[in-house]
């Protein structure tokens, strides 16, 4: 299956020339070097010209692209503007184009969640995996994900991610980016999951050739949380604001990179304490007490997550504190209806603006990472992983009916669970991970 295949770079190290006397007088069958080269670069020259006559453009970026960050000197970092030495913005841009540039991994090889691993499941169209992010920002380019790169960041390091099922989502498909971006000595083990395999809450990765741990802590309001966030059946959840989530918290000295995303849960049914009162509720009419909406709790718990993760101590050092947006969902019609979202190409620019709740809750997340990053004085890095406006121009990158196995087979039922929020693996959200790349590799 084309989608599954994973691109493989390949390196021969040129064999040395004999140092033997025979050498230079020896000419047998070598041509002379003069000569070699000039058949080389005509070669070279022609094949060049056969890739931009007969290939299309988006191959053409994907291949040129490490060539030209070379000679812009910025290959493995951040892409820099042009007389103004400055990080490339990546929180606007484009989709454009590119076949094959998001086909580079199996995820039934790398051990996803089922309902997000789209081709297994029968996903006709794969038409999704043919388009790459272009920042709009002039002279700068996100470069593919590089796995040797992103370990070599990391040596010796935890990276973990906090947060909802979107957290996990992009920590699946990191593990996902560096397997198949790695000779086999380097691939993946999975150390430690949830005793019920249909769980994906807590998962923890080694990579033991460089030392590096990936974690996904589940923690869908970053505090503690009871009700609704364990049990669908019950009408909402009981949020403490002024108590985080105990595993993630508990282990929190031990994260190097804590990449926090969160958001979704803080739009549904919720009553809000603070020191053992009611603080407010969040869409409960019937329950009496003040509607505080979800922006304050929401920053709350933002606020108290970071001054956890930048009061604590880092084994490695100074640690990076990635606060990730939301990346919305594309519900168009019933949860229940199977071509809720069906749309087969991304929204083109000016046709789909990032407004309402998703906007809400970017705005808190730099602000909060602004403030932060004022009041710690350094002791901690902080970034923005702003993944909004590129992920709400992507309504075909969710698995939708496909998070079930061949959905549409014979005696399937006619209404069923869909799934819009997610990503498919692979899909837009390893557009995520490049990004992160290129936040953890900057000057």
């Amino acid at each position: 299956m084309g989608a599954c295949q994973t691109l493989h770079s390949h390196s021969q190290k040129p064999t040395p020339p004999s140092t033997s006397s025979s050498s230079s007088t020896n000419t047998g069958y070598f041509l002379r070097k003069t000569i070699g080269a000039w058949l080389a670069c005509g070669f070279l020259s022609l094949a060049l010209l056969h890739l931009l006559c007969c290939f299309p453009g988006g191959t053409k970026r994907v291949v040129f692209s490490p060539l030209l960050q070379y000679f812009n000197g910025t290959y493995s970092s951040v892409s820099s503007v042009p007389g103004g030495g400055q990080s490339c913005d990546y929180s606007e841009g484009q989709w454009v184009r590119a076949p094959g540039h998001a086909r580079r991994y199996n995820a039934t090889e790398c051990d996803v969640k089922e309902s997000e691993d789209c081709v297994r499941n029968g996903r006709p169209d794969t038409g999704y995996l043919d388009w790459r992010w272009q920042p709009a920002a002039p002279g700068c380019e996100l470069p593919a994900f590089d796995a040797a790169a992103f370990l070599a960041a990391v040596r010796g390091k935890h990276v973990a991610f906090v947060g909802d099922s979107m957290a996990r989502n992009q920590a699946e498909s990191l593990v996902c980016l560096l397997g198949a971006g790695s000779p086999v000595a380097f691939r993946p083990r999975l150390v430690y999951r949830d005793e019920d395999p249909g769980v994906f809450q807590f998962r923890r990765w080694a990579f033991p050739s460089h030392a590096v741990t990936v974690s996904v802590y589940w923690a869908p309001f970053l505090a503690r949380a009871t009700g609704r966030v364990d049990d669908y059946h019950l009408r909402y959840s009981s949020v403490y604001l002024d108590t985080l989530a105990e595993r993630w918290s508990a282990e929190a000295d031990t994260m190097d990179v804590a990449v926090v995303s969160a958001g979704h849960w803080f739009l549904k049914w919720a009553m809000f304490y603070n020191g053992g009162e009611v603080l407010g509720v969040h869409m409960l009419p019937e329950s009496n007490h003040t509607e505080i909406g979800f922006v304050t709790p929401f920053r709350e718990v933002i606020r108290r997550s970071v001054e956890r993760l930048v009061g604590g101590n880092a084994p490695g050092g100074a640690r990076t504190v990635v606060l990730a947006t939301l990346s919305p969902s594309h519900f168009e019609k019933a949860w229940d209806d199977p071509t809720t979202c069906a749309r087969r190409e991304p929204y083109k620019d000016g046709e789909k603006d990032v407004d309402g709740e998703a906007a809400e809750l970017r705005r808190v997340v730099e602000e909060e990472a602004s403030t932060a990053a004022v009041r710690n004085g350094g002791a901690a890095r902080i970034e923005v992983l702003d993944v909004t406006k590129l992920a709400t121009m992507r309504p075909d990158g969710h698995p939708g009916a496909y998070m079930h196995r061949d959905p549409f087979g014979p005696g399937k039922p006619e209404k069923m669970l869909n799934d819009c929020l997610h990503s498919c693996l692979p899909g837009p959200v390893d557009t995520f991970n490049e990004i992160l790349l290129q936040l953890l590799t900057k000057r």
